[in-house]
């Protein structure tokens, strides 16, 4: 044992708590560098002047070994940009489509980034689903404002090296990924020219990266004239970094196992990894990425001698006494400070937080409570921990907003030193939300955001802290988010960050409030406050032709977290319609809207956030003969409500049922999205689903990948129906492409509500996916349809008898029509369900 400053340490115990960490970092338990092993790759990369950008379309698309690699091995800033958050998805682990899910897959990508150490950005584009062409891609995204969002993105990071993870050619499949290249070949050379995009030059400067490649691992493999062409190389990116006791391709599996919504669990590689870069634009390299670029302090003008000191640092490291390189330290950040250049401004914070590293500073500003309703005060709580023997003198602590607590004094060895103020929300504060959600999509682009925002990930932090501090004869400020620390009694401490909410969250029911026949229906109205003795008045705005009572309805909750449901009658007009519903609350003056949702994985932070309290009115005519119907849900979707609102009874089946219920007692059931894909119950008892069908049941089957991924068996000919039913990978991406009625006198075109090409309307994102590619003569094709240029496609929908029974396999994209309110879903689906009885 050695004394250490006033703490005894084991050295075995140190490089045991200096090794690559898992922390629980915004709420998400992470791996992430922590002690020695941090100190030690800040240092470093403190040395490196080098930067690179990986562009691609998706969330996923990301190459995370050469992220780990370039960051976490060769200590250079790294960023990945992509075109998209991954609204157009599926998901997995819950029932958040569109907006949603890309928010989902956005906290996913940056718990991802925070174990392989990249950045990471996107544009306004929106992932509107597959798409076949680049052509089509570009006219949905807007080819110019995505083209301005890449070059101001290239501008203000400032990449040496460019690379795109795909061709820009047919070769790379999705429209999206053709697109992502193409448009980014083009803005590396747009990026250095002055006149391109003039109004971006208020806060950036041209730009031009020394070379853009393209990085053939995994999605491409090069071809035989590829592998002649000038300027392709090789690197190994499965190296082994012993200081973290992990190789990158180990790190990659970690960090592309966040992205769970895609059920993308992976293994974690050893060994080599070999990947190959093709020159796509710039000047050739013979052997590294790097090659003939200068990534020492030599590249900044005066910035030699700061080499020098920061290599006699990492030199001068020892895990025990690490505080001892901080005079160095606060050399080089004395230099640094003197130079003009960018890279400078980027290291100055670098150096800071070394700094800090070193004397194993706390730094903390945290809050109670993770709602601010605007005008009401909050408390927030200032801790600083100095954990050295080095002195360090608080000086004063400051919100961003002005508020301020002060007086100089010691920060002695292990000894917290709190200090608190109460601070109110600003009043004009809107409601939180995610910055690229402020308005509706604009097809399918979201609105240009203030230039401070564009790229950004994430929204910035809503209140920021800042600590003066005096160390040795120089001063320092650290930054530090407001946050919300709290104790998870599953998962210990987590933090998140706070959010402006009314001062009462107004829920209506789901996305949509369907009218099947004329008859009113009560929408209750659910009150949830958060504040205390909250008191007003609700009401619901509808469309001409729809009325409601009561007009509106005075309330008052005494508690925050207490909530009342308010019940409104709402009669809808004899025709069909489609309007949108508002609820809204008055405060004295004071009206507003707001639903204040949260989303919580265990895998990122808690997202809480806002958003108009609205939903799709429709009023349709769709009647079903099915009263009482099984769910067997899958990978999490919302279409149970829809059939509620159909007016079934909708019991959702669990494995027990699966296995020994009396299934005879539903006149239909339905299997959830991908629930053949997730739930192992499902085909362990499809064989007693069957019986239920051969019985006299109806059974309708909603799409399903096909089979189970690289090296699963091959699935049985029956897997999925009572014949031969084999699923493909064909779809139809176009939502409004026309759609045959392969034979409209179908018993279930025709009753109980009778079919036609207008119920096929206002359908959106797609028409399905994974359609059936073989199937037996015994099943009957509903539908055919094609993308625009395409051939039709008769795998969409097949119907089949089955002894006494229907049996129904649809891959048309019914989890995303019926939460939408599509009219015609509602009214197709309902004869669905009534195939039973209307079937000879």
């Amino acid at each position: 044992m050695r004394r250490v400053g006033r703490a005894w340490v084991s050295g075995f115990a140190l490089l045991a708590v200096f090794a690559f960490l898992l922390r629980a970092t915004l709420g998400a338990p992470s791996l992430e560098l922590a002690g020695y092993a941090q100190l030690k790759h800040a240092l470093r990369r403190l040395q490196v002047l080098g930067s690179v950008l990986m562009i691609a379309a998706h969330p996923d698309d990301e190459n995370t070994a050469l992220l780990a690699y370039l960051a976490r091995g060769r200590q250079f800033r790294v960023g990945y940009l992509s075109l998209t958050r991954g609204e157009g998805g599926q998901n997995l682990i819950g029932p958040e489509q569109g907006a949603l899910l890309g928010l989902v897959r956005t906290q996913e990508l940056l718990a991802a980034r925070r174990i392989d150490g990249a950045e990471q950005y996107f544009t306004r584009a929106v992932d509107f689903g597959y798409s076949k062409s680049a052509e089509e891609t570009l006219r949905k995204w807007g080819r110019e404002e995505i083209l301005s969002d890449i070059v101001w993105v290239i501008r203000q990071f400032r990449p040496d090296v460019v690379i795109l993870r795909f061709s820009g050619t047919s070769r790379d499949g999705h429209g999206h990924h053709q697109a992502s290249a193409i448009l980014g070949q083009q803005a590396a050379q747009m990026a250095a020219d002055p006149g391109a995009f003039p109004e971006q030059l208020r806060w950036v400067t041209p730009w031009r990266p020394k070379r853009v490649v393209w990085n053939t691992f995994a999605f491409g493999r090069a071809s035989s004239a590829d592998a002649a062409s000038a300027g392709r190389i090789e690197i190994d990116v499965g190296d082994y970094e012993p200081i973290l006791g992990l190789s990158f391709g180990e790190m990659a599996g970690l960090s592309r196992s966040m992205h769970r919504s895609q059920g993308f669990g992976s293994p974690l590689r050893r060994g080599p990894i070999v990947n190959s870069f093709l020159l796509v634009a710039g000047e050739p390299a013979a052997k590294d990425l790097f090659d003939g670029i200068d990534t020492t302090w030599n590249r900044v003008p005066g910035g030699g001698h700061l080499a020098q000191l920061l290599a006699q640092a990492e030199e001068e490291l020892r895990a025990e006494q690490p505080h001892r390189i901080v005079p160095l330290l606060l050399q080089a950040r004395q230099l640094m400070s003197k130079l003009q250049d960018p890279w400078a401004r980027i290291k100055e914070k670098e150096v800071d937080e070394a700094i800090a590293m070193s004397l194993g500073l706390w730094l903390d500003a945290r809050t109670p409570t993770p709602a601010w309703v605007p005008g009401e005060s909050v408390e927030v709580e200032f801790e600083l921990v100095n954990r050295s023997p080095q002195p360090v003198t608080f000086l004063r602590a400051q919100l961003a907003t002005g508020e301020e607590t002060s007086g100089s004094e010691p920060l002695l060895y292990n000894r917290p030193l709190l200090r608190r103020l109460s601070w109110r929300v600003p009043s004009e504060w809107s409601f939180s939300r995610p910055y690229w959600f402020t308005e509706e999509p604009a097809i399918d682009r979201y609105p240009l955001p203030a230039y401070e925002l564009l790229g950004r990930a994430d929204d910035p932090p809503l209140l920021v802290a800042r600590f003066w501090l005096r160390v040795l004869d120089s001063e320092l400020c650290y930054e530090r988010p407001v946050l919300h620390r709290y104790v998870d009694r599953a998962r210990g401490e987590l933090t998140q960050m706070p959010a402006v909410v009314p001062p009462v969250s107004i829920a209506l029911p789901g996305s949509a409030i369907v009218f099947p026949t004329s008859a009113p229906r009560t929408i209750p109205v659910r009150l949830r406050a958060q504040r205390r003795n909250v008191s007003g008045v609700v009401r619901l705005k509808l469309p001409a032709g729809w009325r409601v009572e009561p007009v509106e309805y005075s309330f008052r909750i005494e508690q925050p977290g207490e909530e009342m449901v308010v019940d409104f009658t709402v009669d809808p007009p004899a025709t069909q319609q489609v309007g949108t519903l508002e609820a809204a609350v008055r405060i004295g003056e004071w009206e507003f809207t707001g639903l204040t949702r949260t989303i919580a994985y265990p895998h990122f932070p808690v997202q809480t956030f806002t958003v108009p309290s609205r939903v799709r009115l429709v009023r349709v005519d769709a009647v079903t003969l099915a009263r009482k119907v099984g769910y067997i849900m899958g990978a999490g979707d919302e279409v149970p409500e829809a059939l509620r609102q159909l007016g079934c009874e909708v019991k959702l089946l669990e494995a027990s049922d699966l296995a020994a219920a009396d299934l005879s007692q539903y006149d239909a059931i339905v299997t959830g999205v991908r629930a053949f894909n997730v739930r192992p119950d499902l085909r362990a008892h499809f064989r007693r689903l069957l019986e239920y069908v051969q019985r006299g049941g109806t059974l309708v089957v909603q799409y399903n990948v096909v089979g189970g991924g690289p090296g699963a068996p091959p699935e049985p000919p029956t897997a999925y129906g009572p014949y031969r039913l084999v699923i493909g990978r064909e779809r139809v991406t176009d939502e409004t492409t026309p759609v045959q009625l392969l034979d409209p006198d179908h018993p279930i075109l025709q009753r109980p509500n009778r079919i036609t090409d207008q119920d096929f309307e206002g359908w959106v994102q797609e028409r399905g996916l994974y359609f059936a590619s073989e199937w037996d003569e015994r099943y009957q094709p509903l539908f055919a349809m094609a993308d625009p240029g395409e051939s039709p496609l008769r795998g969409s929908t097949l119907v089949a008898q089955y002894g006494k029974g229907v049996y129904i396999f649809s891959a048309l994209a019914w989890f995303r029509q019926l939460p939408a309110g599509v009219p015609g879903a509602y009214r197709i689906f309902a004869n669905f369900l009534s195939a039973g009885r209307i079937v000879p």
